[in-house]
């Protein structure tokens, strides 16, 4: 044999076998997919190498007991004692203590920054040295093979976090795209309603501020639709605010619908099963800035046709615009018809009213409700309504009373074909109020058309011979009333209009039967006329509601 050849006998032949057997183990090592499989193949794999069974696998920080029970047969009541501090392990492994195993060994596991890992191997007597060394490099591969499973593993959750993300993202695209085409089509709130409906295939409500049904899409739609009381109602609003996101109520999935803070809406999506998921909170969640978008446009149009509506009233009563065609085409913008008859009736708001926003709006929802028309407009302390149909305007008056929980005074003035004389008609509605505040009457609506004499009195251009006419009657009891401070003028009025009833007008001057009866005495002292004579009667009466024309006249 030629001298530095190496013999083709002796340990390395015999070691042949086991190295391929190792390679073997190793290529199939590399083929394991998981944790798992990986440490049950080692362990598995230990005997084929020698003498040895897989005493225990410390690995993740806890003993891999299920693994290796197989392998171990009988254990001990304890696991393997192992250090479990890396920097007092040499690189190459150390020795353990097995119960009824002779000899143990650590293998590590662990491969570059991964947490400390250990195959303890135990065999009755000490494997031989290239034994070992096959151990150790099987604990190496092992090493590596659980680094990459575990980067293989992280890269597999990756992909799956990805692919959810982007279904996610995709629907969510869908979704807004859906719910933008609705307001960009102007669908309303019947189209959000409808569009989250599609999208989840769950019946979808749209309720107002104070939970009136709006808009609903799907099936079974309750009839009628149920309605929370106003402080449960505000009690639930004040829930869905404080949560900022849907909230389950029930059956339900509720969001709110806020502007500005100020919820405006409220979005119901009925899931009965309880199956609602991310998707169908995405979609309500975009439903509820779309649905607030759409309100907002929906109060921005109101508010402008209130103001061009209020503009053109003023202008109307004013006189302001004698161009008919201009006229008309104001009113076509509005989709209104103005060449119909129109009579003014103005709502009074009592002394010292701050704010007429209130009655303003308590006067729209009952022109609305008994059909007098939809030409309003706010002025001072008084809301003016261009009514364009013939209604009960004591049953208005009542309407306005309830819808603003206070009582207020109605002048309703003629009613008139052409625009030229709304003028008129205001100006009459103006002096119906001012004859009923002068009359001190408790009425609460006055018709100038049912005046009467006062009627006749008040269009009178001839003030002068009105004025002689009552200082003829009266002008001892206006000087004495100016000089003392008395209401004997008042008083006799409200006397003669009740028919000289002692009762009723005690009653309406709010004084005693015997006050009455005083001032009664005092006016025939003072006038010299005798109240029981007919004709002074009627004169008396005549220049009474004179009298209170006048001050009408003089307050306009």
């Amino acid at each position: 044999m030629a001298a530095g050849r190496p013999s083709d006998d002796g340990p390395e032949r015999d070691q042949l076998p086991t190295l391929r057997s190792l390679l073997v183990l190793f290529t199939l090592l590399t083929q394991q997919e998981s944790q798992d499989s990986i440490l049950r193949f080692v362990t598995n794999a230990v005997p084929s190498i020698g003498p040895c069974r897989t005493a225990g696998i410390f690995l993740d920080g806890r003993w891999q007991d299920d693994l290796v029970r197989d392998q171990v047969g009988t254990r001990a009541d304890t696991p393997p004692i192992v250090p479990t501090d890396p920097a007092s392990i040499p690189p190459a492994g150390a020795p353990a203590s097995v119960s009824g195993m002779p000899w143990a060994w650590t293998f590590p596991l662990s491969c570059h920054d991964d947490p400390p890992g250990y195959l303890v191997v135990g065999a009755d007597v000490r494997p031989a040295e290239h034994e070992r060394f096959m151990m150790r490099v099987l604990a190496q591969q092992a090493g590596v093979a659980l680094a990459n499973a575990r980067l293989h593993s992280m890269q597999r959750r990756q992909a799956d976090e990805l692919l959810t993300a982007n279904h996610a993202l995709e629907r969510s695209v869908e979704v807004h795209t859906r719910l933008t085409n609705v307001a960009l089509a102007g669908e309303g709130q019947e189209g959000v309603a409808r569009a989250v409906y599609e999208l989840t295939g769950r019946a979808t409500a749209i309720e107002d501020r104070f939970g009136n049904l709006r808009a609903w899409a799907g099936p079974q739609r309750p009839e009628p639709y149920p309605k929370d009381g106003s402080d449960a109602r505000d009690q639930f609003l004040d829930r869905l605010i404080a949560a900022g996101h849907p909230v389950r109520e029930g059956k339900q999935l509720r969001v709110a619908a806020l502007l500005g803070g100020i919820p405006v809406g409220v979005l119901v999506l009925h899931d009965p099963e309880g199956t609602a998921g991310v998707n169908e909170r995405m979609a309500l969640e975009h439903a509820a800035t779309v649905l607030c978008t759409e309100i907002a446009r929906l109060q921005g149009q109101a508010e402008a046709d209130v103001r061009l509506r209020t503009n053109l009233v003023l202008d109307l009563i004013a006189g302001g615009d004698s161009d008919q065609a201009a006229l008309l085409n104001r009113t076509q913008a509005l989709g209104y018809d103005l060449a119909r008859p129109h009579r003014v009736v103005i709502v009074d708001a009592p002394p010292g009213t701050s704010d007429i926003d209130p009655l303003f709006r308590a006067v729209i929802r009952a022109a609305r409700r008994i059909e007098v028309g939809s030409l309003l407009a706010p002025r001072l302390q008084q809301v003016i309504v261009l009514a364009d149909s013939e209604a009960s305007w004591d049953r208005f008056g009542k309407f306005v009373t309830a819808e603003w929980h206070r009582p207020t005074r109605i002048g309703v003035g003629g009613r008139y074909n052409e625009p030229g004389d709304f003028p008129r008609s205001y100006h009459e509605a103006v002096m119906a109020l001012q004859i009923q505040q002068a009359s001190g009457g408790d009425e609460q609506v006055t018709i100038f058309g049912n005046l009467g004499v006062y009627q006749i009195l008040a269009s009178n251009g001839d003030t002068f011979a009105m004025e002689h006419f009552v200082y003829r009657w009266l002008g001892m009891l206006i000087d004495h009333d100016a000089a003392h401070g008395s209401p004997l003028v008042a008083t006799l009025s409200e006397y003669l209009d009740r028919g000289r009833n002692y009762d009723t007008t005690a009653q309406a001057l709010s004084i005693h039967r015997s006050t009455l009866k005083y001032r009664l005495g005092r006016i025939r002292q003072v006038s010299g006329h005798d109240l029981g004579d007919p004709d002074t009667q009627f004169n008396l009466q005549l220049a009474t509601r004179a009298w209170r024309t006048m001050k009408a006249l003089r307050s306009s």
